[in-house]
């Protein structure tokens, strides 16, 4: 079997929101919709004060609760644990928005472009009016990971084949590969390391680890 996850290094993020801008740019999402985001968060008291970076998206869970609100089966839990919207059949009712713990979900009911009524060269060519009135989020980058079938590559290992938002991070705090290989370098970081899982508690079971200290 195969499972697809991601870890975050954080003591390594530096909050530069690289995987923000190339996830914007990869997928056109519209002014104020962000499906890959960077938590600033200030922590201690002063004059002792830190501050952390804590990238944050769709966490393809094991058990999504956005799947079991889902009236239409729009969302639906893969195989390789990516959690994947079906445009033509959402309807936009907002269930899964509301279901979703990490806040990683949005509707756009209208087109918006970064400057004016027009899109810009580079939103045109992604525009998808498939995407307007329904749910949408992180896929992981799923056509680049569907790819690797067709060309042999291997995701997080071979960049045409791993999400963008894991190419473009120039600290290389982002890691991507299959949990199910003990060889894969998600698999062997974490075993290397110590993480959590965001709201783990609720038994959601998050397919994105942060790594925050040694073992």
């Amino acid at each position: 079997m195969t499972r697809y996850a991601m870890t975050i290094d954080l003591r390594r993020c530096v909050g530069c929101q690289t995987c923000t801008a190339a996830c914007k740019n990869a997928n056109a999402t519209p002014p104020g919709v962000q499906w890959r985001r960077v938590l600033d968060l200030e922590s201690g008291e002063f004059p002792d004060v830190r501050r952390s970076f804590m990238p944050v998206a769709c966490m393809h869970c094991d058990e999504p609760p956005c799947e079991n609100v889902c009236p239409t089966t729009a969302t639906k839990k893969r195989a390789d644990g990516l959690v994947t919207i079906d445009y033509d059949l959402c309807i936009g009712c907002a269930n899964c928005i509301m279901a979703c713990p990490y806040e990683a979900r949005s509707i756009a009911h209208e087109a918006h472009f970064a400057y004016g009524d027009k899109p810009i060269a580079s939103e045109a060519v992604r525009f998808d009016p498939g995407r307007l009135a329904v749910a949408t989020k992180c896929s992981f980058c799923k056509e680049r990971i569907d790819l690797a079938a067709t060309t042999g590559q291997v995701p997080g290992r071979d960049p045409e084949v791993t999400p963008v938002c894991v190419n473009s991070c120039m600290s290389g705090a982002m890691k991507f590969g299959d949990l199910d290989d003990p060889q894969s370098v998600v698999s062997r970081f974490l075993a290397e390391t110590r993480q959590f899982r965001i709201h783990e508690e609720l038994g959601t079971g998050p397919g994105v680890y942060y790594i925050w200290d040694a073992p």
